[in-house]
């Protein structure tokens, strides 16, 4: 963790839209953006030095909490994606991102995902505090991404509109 310059957002995530995540529709199923997601979340968090190292080392991890996705513009199979992550907040126990998933080539915002991160010692399978200097790197990168304007995604609930009930 003796990187100088921290990445606002962290923007090293890439994929390809496979062809097994097309759904019926003709474009990417709603369980591939958790995934892409999901595996862009690991590069996060190896990049904040929870990585393999450190679960081997402590045995602490980081098990999900907390997620919502909203999905702004389909993609089809071949797209290349681009997914940053943006740090919002943590305590001693858990901590808050945002990612924004982007058409690499086109470039427009296709699904977001808020989470919310619990760390876990994984000997006891139980919410822990996470060790100092995850604390200090978080604090680190928490400070430059405070800077970014914060979306428009962030905080957003399940509107409740008048819905017919039985």
């Amino acid at each position: 963790m003796a990187e100088t310059m921290i990445e606002t957002p962290f923007d090293r995530h890439r994929a390809v839209v496979l062809p097994e995540w097309i759904d019926y529709n003709g474009h990417m199923n709603v369980a591939y953006y958790l995934l892409a997601f999901d595996r862009a979340t690991d590069d996060f968090l190896n990049y904040l030095g929870l990585d393999d190292a450190h679960r081997e080392a402590s045995g602490g991890s980081t098990f999900a909490g907390d997620i919502h996705l909203t999905y702004q513009r389909e993609v089809r199979e071949g797209a290349a994606l681009r997914i940053t992550t943006r740090l919002l907040g943590f305590d001693d126990k858990r901590i808050r991102f945002f990612n924004s998933m982007f058409h690499a080539e086109e470039g427009f915002l296709a699904a977001t995902m808020e989470s919310l991160s619990l760390y876990v010692d994984l000997n006891h399978r139980r919410v822990a505090i996470m060790p100092q200097r995850v604390q200090e790197r978080l604090a680190a990168v928490l400070a430059a991404h405070s800077v970014l304007p914060l979306p428009s995604e962030v905080g957003r609930v399940i509107a409740k509109p008048a819905l017919a009930s039985q």
